[in-house]
């Protein structure tokens, strides 16, 4: 997780109909729910989704928001060499005055170090460091090599002293403040939100952990950690109410050494990967719990995880083993929505050709796109239209959009023409998203095969379009043509100053859909 003090936003107030179930407001007017995206805040992507009476109680909240968290990421990163804790990380042997924040941190390790048996540790950043300098080379870290860094994490780093406030630092080990930091700082940003002034509830959703506080039973969906794209379909679905939600996996960051992928988490205990678990979903009370857990979770064996969840009052899980196991809490079911109970991993498809139409069932396209993180500041994450048009440019099918409300959406003037009399909102706004932390500004979307209707489409030629276009910036417009066929091929196409690249991917399914 990397920390950054400016970030580049991509920020739009907007309004929705719904709010999921609201208390009633003190107000006479209903509260509407306001929405904004970020880019590259804490190194990830970011959503506010805040209810408030009023769009200027909805701009405080957000101020608030980000205010917070550059305030404690100027405290926190190991990536601002003018940060607090960069700056105590530079001394040696001497007891500094700390701030309340950076105390507290420190102390959370020291605690989860214990509870966790060793599991979680700040100072698995030594061996983080060997295997990305191994897989620069292609190659794995040697026996001595893991043994040096886990005898290095092994040692003491720092004393606390909590009658004077002061750390203490102990040695010169690489030391990353991971885990269950960022969950900490989203849970700091809500807080202000709430202190700002009338605001019926804010969820702050960093990377895939968010935050629930106030009057709202937020619906949260579970990323498939077997699932390639953003849009499909969620393996479970929760409803949450003024608590945290934190999933971490090996299923996005991670290292390719020949051939075979590393997953970024390590075991400090071993210095291996930690490679047993997909993916580890947690609701807690407490942030902080919720992100530890979830980080010791892909960590511990499944039966250490449970034993330890029991001492966390209220943690409730799920997790995916490597073979595909679910493993839930006792809890876990009281929280899932109706629909998410009826169905859970996503069947796979059979791999033939659909007897109606003759497209293949085996391929699917693919389409990664990564946004231009502009670097002037707080900039807006364009909005973007990606969609499929027949040889004769009739509306096929909508694989993605991202705007604000309705308003706006003539801003994506192509797919608008199209589809205004189809589409009156984003349903992409209905839900938050928990999932492993993705770089910022890189996403992935997929097409079926289908048209709008849910049917299958025939093969042959299709035009993908990709549209972007940003507030108070450029409008841009990508085509691209590919033969839906039996032959596999990826097509690249230029970027331009809103979309930094994208790839059309048209392959085979892999065994993991």
């Amino acid at each position: 997780m990397k920390f950054f003090v400016c970030f580049f936003a991509a920020s739009l107030l907007i309004t929705v109909s719904s709010a999921g179930n609201p208390a009633p407001p003190k107000s006479k007017k209903s509260p509407h729910l306001y929405i904004s995206h970020f880019e590259n805040v804490l190194g990830t992507s970011m959503e506010l989704k805040i209810l408030a009476i009023s769009r200027q109680d909805a701009s405080t909240a957000e101020t608030a928001v980000m205010h917070e968290i550059s305030r404690i990421a100027k405290i926190l990163s190991a990536y601002d060499p003018n940060s607090e804790f960069s700056r105590w990380f530079s001394t040696s042997q001497q007891a500094v005055h700390v701030s309340p924040e950076l105390f507290e941190v420190l102390n959370l390790f020291d605690q989860w170090r214990v509870r966790s048996g060793g599991a979680l540790d700040a100072s698995a950043e030594v061996i983080s460091k060997l295997w990305r300098q191994a897989a620069a080379k292609q190659r794995i870290p040697g026996s001595e090599e893991l043994a040096a860094a886990v005898a290095e994490v092994r040692q003491p780093h720092w004393k606390l002293d909590a009658a004077t406030q002061t750390a203490t630092h102990l040695s010169n080990t690489p030391l990353m403040l991971n885990s269950f930091v960022k969950s900490y700082i989203i849970k700091h940003a809500a807080d202000a939100a709430m202190a700002s002034g009338k605001l019926n509830a804010i969820v702050v959703n960093i990377g895939g952990d968010l935050v629930i506080s106030g009057s709202l039973d937020e619906t949260v969906e579970v990323s498939n950690p077997k699932a390639d794209a953003e849009n499909e379909t969620p393996m479970d679905q929760v409803l949450i109410n003024n608590k945290a939600v934190a999933t971490s996996g090996n299923y996005r960051r991670g290292e390719l050494i020949d051939g075979h992928w590393y997953s970024h988490i390590v075991d400090p205990r071993t210095g291996q990967p930690a490679d047993n678990i997909l993916s580890a979903t947690i609701v807690a009370p407490h942030a902080e719990d919720a992100g530890a857990l979830a980080t010791a979770f892909n960590v511990m064996s499944p039966s250490e995880s449970v034993k330890l969840a029991s001492t966390v009052p209220g943690a409730e899980y799920l997790i995916i083993t490597r073979n595909g196991e679910r493993i839930a809490s006792q809890g876990w079911n009281d929280l899932e929505t109706p629909a998410a109970k009826q169905t859970k991993l996503p069947a796979n498809i059979a791999s033939k050709k659909n007897e109606t139409t003759g497209w293949n069932n085996d391929f699917e396209l693919i389409i990664n796109l990564e946004i231009n993180l502009q670097k002037e500041g707080f900039v807006k994450r364009p909005y973007v239209a990606v969609w499929v048009e027949d040889e004769n440019h009739a509306a096929v099918r909508t694989i993605s959009v991202w705007h604000g409300s309705d308003r706006y959406m003539p801003e994506l003037k192509s797919w608008y023409l199209k589809y205004r009399g189809i589409y009156t909102t984003d349903k992409g706004f209905s839900g938050s998203v928990t999932s492993a932390t993705r770089p910022a500004g890189k996403y992935t979307v997929k097409w079926d095969g289908k048209d709008d209707n849910g049917n299958f489409v025939k093969p042959g030629k299709y035009i993908i379009k990709i549209e972007a276009s940003r507030e108070h910036g450029t409008y841009q417009m990508m085509r691209q043509e590919i033969d839906c066929d039996e032959t596999a091929k990826v097509i690249n196409l230029t970027g331009n100053i809103e979309i930094a690249s994208a790839t059309l991917d048209y392959r085979k399914k892999t065994n993991s859909n």
